[in-house]
């Protein structure tokens, strides 16, 4: 399984709309894309201005394919002029994993 974890902050004031941004993209991943195991979004709790993705694909091939959607590509659209910073991401296999 290849998982990637993105960090992103939105521009103080900005927030709830990175929110329903990634928000989007999340619910089109459980939605259309069934190799995409898993796409997880979190806000930081203490400071609302940072966010977390966490992705999880059955292979290279389903993240590729979710990587070419629409849906992130209009996320990107919507979020690049909100973005306060650069947006890290780390991409890498599973290692180990929570049985279902």
């Amino acid at each position: 399984m290849i998982t990637i974890t993105a960090q992103l902050r939105a521009r103080r004031g900005h927030e709830a709309t990175m929110r329903q941004a990634l928000a989007d993209v999340a619910a089109h991943a459980a939605a259309s894309e069934p190799a995409t195991i898993g796409f997880f979004v979190s806000q930081n709790q203490d400071d609302p201005t940072p966010f977390t993705t966490d992705e999880r694909f059955l292979d290279t091939a389903a993240m590729d394919t979710h990587d070419g959607s629409e849906a992130l590509a209009c996320c990107s659209v919507t979020i690049r002029p909100i973005l306060d910073g650069d947006v890290v991401l780390v991409t890498g296999e599973d290692v180990s994993a929570r049985p279902a």
